[in-house]
C-alpha cells in the first residue's frame, strides 16, 4: 500500500497519533516492533505559529523512526497553512489533519472532530493545506459528529476531491467518544464505492492480532491503524506483522516486555525530565497488559503510580517481575 511515494507494503499497521503518548522514543520503539509508520501527538496549528516551545518540541523526528507523520489540528484556515508550512519544514514523510479528536478542549472548540458539524470549513481547510505544501496530505476523521449524522460515506469523495492522498476513519462518532465498539461497517463501504481511490485506513478496537487480520480480510481496509491498544504494550506491532505474514506468532516473553517497559521509562525521563518523564509514562504503565490479571496485585499497583523517582519505579518493577510474573 502506497501513500503518494510511500511505500508501506503489504497490510501495513501503523501507529496512530495520540497526544501524551506517541513522543519520539515510543514512536521508534512501535517502529522497531514492526509499525508500518508511526504519528506524532497533536499538533495545534495556533500554537506552532505563536511558537510555543513545547508544541515546537513535538516536530522533532529522529531519522530511525520514518515514515513518520505530523498530525495537526485547528478551526482557523489561515493558521492551518501557515502551520503546514511549519510543519513542513520540520522534514516528516506525511502531513496529517486531525478532523476526529472528540476532546472537549479540541472538539469542542470547533477544531479536531468538530468540524464534523462545519463541513465546508472542513473542506475549506484541507485545499487550502494541500495547495500549501508539497508533502502527502491525509486526513483523520470519524464517522460523523453523532448517530444520526454518520456521514463518512458521503464526506470521503469531497475530502479526496480536495487531493488527500489517504483517508483514516475511526469507527466512531464524535458522540461516542471512546465508549461502545467501534463500527467498521461504513469503513467497509467506503472500499465497497467506485469513486473511492485513495487508500482507506480502518482505526478502532484493533487490540490483537487477530482483530487486525479479521479488519483486513472482512472490510478489504489497505492499512489499520492501532491506538490505545499499543499503549504500555508496543510490541503488538510484532505480533500483529508476524500473524499476517505467517497466520501464527510468537509473543514476547514476560521478561522481554518488562525490558521494553523500561526502557520506555529511562526514555521519558532522559527526554523531559525525572518528574515530568514519570508523570508521562505512568499512563504506559497503568494501560499494560503484561499486568493485568495479576491475583493480589493492587497495593503493588498503586506503589507503582505513585512512585517519585527512577530507582523506585525499576525497583518495582523488578519486584514485580520476581514476586508475580514468570519470565517467559
Amino acid at each position: 500500500m502506497k501513500i503518494a511515494d510511500i511505500d508501506l507494503g503489504t497490510r501495513p499497521v501503523s501507529l496512530a497519533p495520540m497526544e501524551d503518548v506517541t513522543d519520539a522514543s515510543f514512536r521508534l520503539i512501535c517502529r522497531e516492533m514492526g509499525a508500518a509508520s508511526v504519528y506524532t501527538e497533536f499538533v495545534s496549528a495556533e500554537a506552532l505559529i505563536r511558537d510555543i516551545s513545547s508544541t515546537v518540541r513535538k516536530l522533532h523526528i529522529n531519522p530511525a523512526e520514518r515514515p513518520v507523520a505530523i498530525q495537526i489540528y485547528g478551526r482557523d484556515p489561515e493558521a492551518m497553512v501557515q502551520a503546514a508550512r511549519i510543519v513542513e519544514k520540520a522534514g516528516p514523510d506525511i502531513l496529517d489533519i486531525n478532523f476526529g479528536c472528540p476532546v472537549k478542549k479540541v472538539a469542542g472548540k470547533g477544531a479536531g472532530a468538530g468540524m464534523l458539524r462545519d463541513i465546508p470549513k472542513m473542506l475549506e481547510i484541507t485545499k487550502a493545506v494541500v495547495e500549501a505544501v508539497d508533502l502527502p496530505v491525509t486526513v483523520k476523521t470519524r464517522l460523523g459528529w453523532d448517530c444520526e449524522n454518520k456521514i463518512i460515506t458521503d464526506l470521503a469523495p469531497r475530502l479526496q476531491d480536495c487531493g488527500i492522498k489517504a483517508l483514516t476513519v475511526h469507527g466512531r462518532t464524535r458522540s461516542q467518544m471512546y465508549t461502545g465498539q467501534a463500527d467498521w461497517t461504513l469503513i467497509g463501504k467506503l472500499k465497497e464505492d467506485p469513486r473511492i481511490e485513495i487508500p482507506i485506513i480502518g482505526n478502532g478496537d484493533i487490540t490483537t492480532p487477530e482483530g487486525a487480520r479479521e479488519a483486513f480480510e472482512k472490510f478489504s481496509v489497505d492499512a489499520v491503524m492501532i491506538g490505545r491498544g499499543a499503549i504500555g504494550a508496543p510490541w503488538i506491532f510484532k505480533e500483529v506483522k508476524e500473524y499476517l505474514e505467517t497466520g501464527t506468532y510468537t509473543p514476547l516473553s514476560n521478561r522481554e516486555k518488562m525490558e521494553i517497559l523500561k526502557r520506555q521509562i529511562s526514555e521519558s525521563i532522559d527526554r523531559i525530565d525525572e518528574y515530568r518523564g514519570i508523570l508521562h509514562i505512568r499512563r504506559h504503565l497503568a494501560a499494560t497488559p503484561l499486568f493485568k490479571g495479576i491475583p493480589n496485585f493492587r497495593e503493588t499497583r498503586i506503589r507503582l503510580l505513585r512512585a517519585e523517582t527512577h530507582s523506585e519505579l525499576l525497583e518495582l518493577l523488578d519486584l514485580i517481575m520476581e514476586k508475580f510474573l514468570s519470565p517467559d
